[in-house]
């Protein structure tokens, strides 16, 4: 055997014991001639010594310290010897392992290291290198304990939720990695074929239309933790490549759906956490979540909601909200309470007037054009606006806000959506920077009652809200109503102000299917080229059915407090999408090209 015992396992109880551990060469100190090594492996770390005065046979004494100056960091060795205590005074606490120790009495080196490009081992207050040198050495980054902790932690997170599928009768279904590419939303990576030379695969973005095929097939219930791959624009929680737990359902509405989610989030939070999670999940409409918090990801584990105070202001002589609101805007506060803080300013407030313009100039930078406020001081508003706001006007506000002494209105101004956005980002940047998260914990909640449809904000073009398979919640569309107004049978789940997942019962009817498609401005004949063999199976009939797909990279790193899904995730792309580890994208070989029958085009050439 290599080993009898990993480097994290050994305790006061084999004491005496013969043993052999394989590991690292974390550190080393040199005490006189008596060496002593820490040894890590991924189970822990344990402290090996080699103490001449304690072997008796010179040779074994001279050919172990010839041997121990090969010993680099990081370099692998194996060493047997016996299990003893430590010198008192000498114990670690902070380490498992920290009252024994090994007595060396043989080694072998079992391959060397170079110069490590940064420091493996995690010490208190040391600082971690830059992200992209911890991706160049992702092989030396998951030596560390913090990261292979959260692998561990991510394995820990799949198999509960396996296990909770496996109990409630569902069955985990592969499905393809080449597939055709469709309109899904997002832009498809294609895959050349060179068998049907010109012709082309896409990796799939979700096992969407496949899951379908499953319950259509009769398979009722399926899961799968799958990878999807989507050639979008980079962004802190998403990578060109990821997993999600995908479920699909037969015979079922959208709430069956949502308690199997939810029973499986509690098997996994007793699991990991060893906590019970309060089921079931609060539900906020679509339009409750824009309108209170100003996002269709609300956090509402703090306070500062949106109100909108449209018909009071308007009754006011100021300008500014006069100006936006002849256009057709709206106005937005929300009260920053003074008991949100045990430290208040100088005033006596939660936010004085300086914080208040850093918060004006703020808002200025994002876009917002500024901010207008007022202080509840001795029962009444000021600000350096009050005097356009009548008595009735501001006794209006402190009823719509619940004013109390201290606390401090901020108002926005501007059209609906935009107001409402800016709202949601003045509550997040305040709840960050007054703490209000503090010792919160986690909170999941279901945003329900979406719309079917939106429009681009760019083009003001018509498209799906989710995508083109979700239900509309009355079974059809209806001929001549306004499609902004109609809604589907759709639903997101949101931890911590994060989208997590997103759901929905889908058109089960080949007509209803085709209706959606035709609101999009597909053609009978498009239709068939993209989606025939979709609207072909649904022919045959389909049963009623819908899904949902949770993004385990996103659960996972915010379970874990990381702040960004690359820090669960094994080998991922950097910002750029670059593997910087395997130099992936590269150029590939001409001949491979030649095979493919593909000719690809200089820089210069393709700019033309």
């Amino acid at each position: 055997m290599m080993r009898t015992h990993t480097c994290g396992e050994l305790r006061s109880e084999q004491l005496g014991e013969k043993v052999k551990l394989a590991g690292w060469v974390r550190f080393s100190r040199d005490h006189g001639g008596v060496l002593f090594l820490d040894l890590a492996d991924a189970y822990g770390t344990t402290q090996v010594v080699f103490d001449p005065e304690a072997l008796k046979d010179r040779t074994t004494i001279e050919g172990l310290e010839s041997l121990f100056k090969t010993f680099g960091r990081e370099s692998v060795i194996s060493v047997h010897g016996t299990v003893r205590n430590r010198v008192p005074g000498t114990e670690d606490s902070r380490n498992p392992t920290g009252e024994v120790e090994v007595l060396i009495e043989g080694a072998e080196l079992l391959n060397s290291s170079r110069p490590l490009p940064f420091e493996v081992a995690e010490q208190k207050g040391s600082l971690l290198p830059g992200e992209d040198l911890r991706l160049r050495y992702r092989y030396l980054d998951l030596r560390r304990t913090s990261m292979s902790n959260n692998l561990r932690f991510r394995h820990r997170v799949i198999s509960a939720a396996r296990c909770c599928l496996d109990d409630a009768g569902f069955v985990e279904v592969e499905t393809p990695m080449l597939t055709r590419s469709t309109p899904e939303g997002a832009r498809d990576f294609i895959v050349p074929s060179r068998t049907s030379p010109g012709s082309f695969y896409a990796l799939p973005q979700s096992p969407q239309l496949y899951k379908q095929m499953l319950m259509v097939g009769g398979l009722d219930k399926y899961y799968q933790i799958a990878r999807c791959f989507r050639d979008e624009d980079s962004r802190a929680d998403r990578q060109p490549e990821f997993t999600q737990l995908d479920i699909e359902m037969s015979f079922v509405d959208d709430r069956d759906i949502q308690a199997i989610i939810e029973k499986v989030l509690a098997r996994v939070w007793k699991d990991v956490f060893g906590k019970d999670l309060s089921i079931p999940f609060p539900r906020i409409t679509y339009h409750d979540a824009m309108h209170k918090y100003g996002t269709d990801a609300p956090d509402i584990r703090y306070g500062l909601e949106l109100n909108d105070v449209t018909d009071i202001v308007q009754r006011s002589n100021y300008s500014i909200f006069q100006r936006i609101l002849k256009k057709g805007g709206k106005v937005v506060g929300m009260n920053v309470r003074a008991e949100y803080t045990t430290t208040p300013s100088s005033d006596g407030s939660l936010v004085g007037r300086s914080e208040v313009d850093r918060l004006i100039e703020w808002a200025k930078t994002q876009g917002m054009g500024g901010l207008t406020w007022m202080r509840m001081v001795d029962g009444e508003l000021t600000s350096n606006i009050v005097k356009y706001f009548p008595s009735d006007v501001t006794a209006d506000l402190i009823k719509e806000f619940d004013a109390k002494e201290g606390d401090l209105l901020l108002f926005l101004a501007g059209s609906e959506i935009a107001a409402l956005k800016a709202g949601g980002d003045l509550r997040r940047k305040l709840a960050r920077d007054l703490n209000l998260l503090d010792g919160k914990g986690h909170q999941f909640v279901w945003l329900v009652e979406c719309p079917l449809f939106q429009r681009d904000s760019v083009t003001g073009q018509l498209e799906m809200f989710h995508h083109p398979f979700v239900r509309p919640v009355d079974g059809c569309l209806i001929e001549g109503e306004d499609l902004t107004n109609a809604g589907g049978l759709s639903y997101d789940l949101v931890l911590d102000g994060s989208e997590i997942g997103s759901g929905s019962m889908r058109c089960h009817d080949p007509e209803v299917q085709r209706q959606l498609f035709r609101c999009l401005g597909m053609t009978n004949e498009e239709m068939e080229a993209e989606f025939g063999f979709l609207l072909e199976a649904l022919s045959y009939g389909a049963p009623p059915h819908g899904g949902i797909a949770l993004g385990i990279d996103r659960l996972v790193s915010l379970m874990l407090g990381c702040e960004t899904i690359r820090e669960v995730i094994a080998f991922p792309k950097n910002k750029k999408f670059q593997g910087l580890m395997d130099r992936s994208p590269a150029p590939v070989e001409d001949s491979k090209l030649n095979e493919l029958q593909l000719l690809c085009l200089a820089e210069d050439e393709s700019e033309e």
